[in-house]
């Protein structure tokens, strides 16, 4: 049996609807890619008839092709991956690139085969390539079905301009648009469950994330700036954030908590984490504020309390989460590979001076009144000088040089 060259496809689906804009995506998509599988045996990375080849090196065994797929599935932009190999333009060889990639699709009890001609400089069309190579396979394989609608693996052949390419192992991405072709989000990121998939969305919706966790240090351990610097790691493995920007938030919030109404503490210290979170989002030049927030989950979520929050600040604040239950969120974060570090108990600011009645139905006017007595620009000024930035490895992220003035 001849050798062949072991390829991935990777295809996409929302990038495929941009029109004349969806060479900017593929190519954002080929570059995360890239730099997000520079461990494995790369070759290279084409554009093929409305997908991303990747080839691997010539010896590679299968557990690496599929660890090197696997690691493509949770890539933003991503439909779906497929194992498989290239061959010559021949049915012989087709046929049994076929035999090879159904032999590592695992176990299965009915097959079917879907072939494909994107140029028809190829003699043989698609009905006939599937009678072929289908027949193929009933002959080594005479104890499986061969059914049309729903089999449990379907083999892949397309024959574009010089070669063909024949899979079987194909599994399901995320989908979405590829980690920076839609701008920079500044994402408030804290330890707990909500705000890392907050994050995530954002980035599966093509943003760049960059996170700003308040830490309640000095008043409290830093032991939350350890796990947010973990679920940073768990989400760099994707591209899905470029930096996180650490604030020593407790001291603020110690004054907050001698001088305020208790009531009003939730308010007054998400409103200025909001306005320092829009300070480094300028610095980073981002267009909006990101929060894991859920209407009614907990006292500052009800739809008064983020009016008086979000009136802190100009930037947009976006809410990924806000019409999930806790269970869909927990959910999420599962699969993600968030939840169990999430789910580690660690002081942080959240937790920091909070009152036993938390006051609910804030209104403007009496949040503003609790504030006026407060430093607050001069607080802003010296949490966004103190903020500690950490980077990850995100292929689309740069460090932003500032402009004058800034």
């Amino acid at each position: 049996m001849a050798e062949f060259q072991r390829i991935i496809l990777v295809h996409y689906h929302e990038i495929g609807l941009k029109g004349h804009n969806r060479s900017v995506f593929e190519k954002r998509l080929l570059r995360n890619l890239e730099a997000l599988l520079s461990a494995y045996p790369l070759v290279t990375i084409h554009r093929i008839a409305g997908r991303l080849c990747v080839f691997l090196r010539e010896g590679t065994d299968c557990g690496t092709a599929v660890a090197c797929a696997d690691a493509i599935v949770g890539v933003p932009g991503v439909a779906r991956v497929s194992c498989g190999f290239k061959c010559e333009r021949d049915l012989g060889q087709m046929g049994e690139a076929a035999l090879l990639a159904l032999a590592e699709a695992g176990e299965f009890a009915s097959f079917k085969v879907h072939a494909r001609r994107n140029h028809t400089d190829f003699p043989i069309d698609s009905m006939q390539m599937n009678r072929d190579v289908g027949a193929l396979l009933c002959a080594a394989h005479p104890d499986k079905r061969v059914i049309m609608k729903n089999p449990d693996v379907t083999v892949g052949v397309e024959v574009v301009q010089s070669a063909a390419y024949v899979y079987a192992r194909s599994v399901r991405g995320i989908g979405g648009l590829p980690v920076g072709s839609s701008g920079r989000v500044a994402c408030l990121l804290s330890s707990g469950i909500d705000s890392p998939v907050a994050l995530w969305r954002m980035a599966r919706r093509g943003a760049v994330p960059v996170g700003v966790h308040f830490s309640g240090r000095p008043q409290t351990s830093d032991a939350s700036e350890y796990l947010v610097d973990d679920i940073a790691h768990v989400l760099e493995k994707t591209g899905c954030i470029g930096r996180v920007y650490v604030v020593p938030f407790g001291d603020c919030q110690r004054e907050i908590s001698l001088t305020a109404p208790p009531s009003l503490r939730i308010i007054l210290y998400r409103r200025l984490m909001f306005r320092v979170a829009e300070r480094l989002a300028q610095r980073e030049g981002a267009g909006a504020l990101v929060t894991g927030e859920s209407l009614g989950q907990v006292a500052s979520q009800t739809l008064e309390n983020i009016h008086a929050t979000d009136a802190s600040v100009t930037l947009p604040v976006f809410r990924p989460l806000i019409g999930n239950d806790k269970l869909e969120i927990i959910d999420q974060a599962q699969q993600l590979g968030t939840f169990e570090i999430s789910s580690m108990d660690a002081p942080d600011c959240c937790t920091l001076f909070m009152p036993r009645s938390p006051e609910t139905h804030a209104r403007l006017e009496d949040v503003e009144a609790a504030e006026a007595d407060l430093p607050i620009e001069r607080w802003v000024e010296e949490l966004a000088a103190a903020a500690e930035p950490h980077d990850y490895a995100c292929p689309a992220y740069r460090p932003r040089k500032p402009r004058a003035g800034e």
